[in-house]
């Protein structure tokens, strides 16, 4: 069936009824990564209706949950519900039943997608007539479209990601290591409160063996259960390096099928550092396009690409074996070079005539340092001081108002003037920025 039928089959009218489904496509295509949630719900509302939607995806290691709908829901979901749904997942086939997601049971569909992000619907019913939403029965049929709008979405997020500024990175590793500091946190609090419970369920002086017994049980399995939330933390923002690999494997697969190009792997070392995920994900975007650039090329028959790690930097070498006439000034090259920039890395390309080009990169896997002005340099006023401190404490606007005795609004205002001298673009960079100069 073409698209156009099917389209057509799924939207009342005839040029009426594509349009909206090209503005769909072409909305999703130029999304910025804040409001692609909310543009794919808008998307797939007309062939499959939901009260909330969700996307979980690791390659945003910042913020791997992306939401739209029931505040009651979005405001609620945690990355262990996402988790559970994702692990009853059966390789590319949805899953659909009763599940916890933002602290209730609710209906909810499941997709996955080919970037290994994860589509959550809740409430889902199919949309009859074009007249709105029907209960469905046991099975909720899914559109093929909106798998086609589902699967943009989730390339475009992975696309967004391996080109994003330095200024998101920037914050992206603030919101990672600040989710790590309070799983800790967590894990260090609830371990204490379950170990004094198990040793007083344990105590020989209690009564009442098999209620022992079973309170040992429960708590036992609450402890695995808080490690394993810490442990998933942990991988979504580090990856290791031989994990981050084998997905480049896997992405660069259909281009080995179909083009002939013999696209040979060497192995990082499988006890090398593991990388943080924004450093892995940009490292797979950059060896895809120069794999796609060097293909374009006449006679080259053979690419090979190598990853190291030294401790401090991955080090990548893509090669090919044409005859060395890979232009450095084209586009693709140029944008490769930036994303290269973006994280304070190198990329030199030797080209050898009736050899070929050899391309090696270097991406360091910590952050570089900032030059940061002092504190005083900020020109910051006393009130505006008080702010950013109570920011960098970890209080919400609202709190800050308490203590400060003023409204919310006047907060807000104080909090544009402070981004504004920080040079800061979001709360999490201005924290960040507070705590690089002592503010705590």
């Amino acid at each position: 069936m073409s698209v156009t039928a099917t389209a057509l089959s799924l939207t009342p009218g005839t040029a009426e009824g594509v349009k909206p489904l090209l503005e769909a496509i072409a909305s999703l295509s130029s999304a910025p990564l804040a409001e692609i949630a909310q543009r794919l719900h808008e998307a797939i509302l007309p062939y499959l209706h939901s009260t909330a939607l969700v996307i979980f995806t690791e390659d945003c290691t910042g913020r791997p949950q992306k939401k739209s709908g029931d505040e009651a829901v979005i405001s609620q979901v945690s990355i262990a519900e996402l988790d559970a749904i994702k692990a009853t997942l059966s390789g590319d086939e949805k899953w659909q039943g009763q599940a916890p997601i933002g602290g209730r049971e609710h209906p909810v569909l499941a997709l996955p997608s080919p970037t290994n992000a994860l589509l959550v619907l809740v409430d889902p019913r199919p949309v009859t007539g074009g007249s709105g939403a029907e209960p469905a029965g046991q099975e909720t049929a899914v559109p093929w479209l909106v798998r086609y709008l589902w699967n943009l979405a989730a390339e475009r997020i992975r696309e967004k990601v391996a080109d994003a500024p330095p200024s998101y990175l920037i914050e992206s590793r603030a919101a990672s290591a600040e989710r790590v500091r309070v799983t800790a946190e967590l894990v260090d609090r609830h371990s204490t409160t379950l170990e004094t419970l198990l040793a007083a369920l344990r105590a020989p002086s209690l009564a009442d063996e098999a209620a022992r017994k079973s309170a040992t049980d429960l708590a036992a399995k609450a402890l695995v259960e808080l490690r394993t939330v810490n442990d998933r933390t942990t991988e979504l923002v580090e990856e290791p390096v031989a994990t981050a690999f084998q997905r480049l494997r896997e992405d660069l697969r259909p281009l080995m099928h179909f083009s002939g190009i013999d696209v040979q792997f060497i192995e990082p070392p499988v006890n090398g550092r593991a990388l943080p995920g924004e450093v892995a994900h940009a490292a797979r975007a950059i060896v895809r396009g120069l794999v796609l650039a060097m293909v374009e090329q006449p006679d080259v028959r053979r690419i090979r690409t190598q990853w190291d790690c030294d401790g401090e930097n991955l080090l990548i070498n893509v090669r090919d074996d044409g005859q060395g006439n890979l232009s450095r000034e084209a586009p693709s090259i140029v944008r490769l070079v930036q994303r290269v920039e973006v994280l304070d890395g190198r990329m030199t390309i030797d080209l050898m005539k009736g050899w070929g080009a050899d391309v090696a990169v270097t991406l360091p896997l910590d952050p570089p340092e900032r030059k940061l002005p002092d504190v005083g340099a900020w020109n910051l006023g006393d009130r505006e001081l008080e702010v950013l401190q109570l920011l960098a404490a970890g209080q919400r606007n609202r709190a800050i108002a308490a203590m400060l005795h003023v409204s919310e609004n006047t907060v807000k205002f104080h909090l544009r003037n402070i981004y504004r001298k920080l040079g800061a673009t979001s709360r999490t960079e201005a924290i960040a920025l507070a705590h690089s100069n002592g503010l705590r």
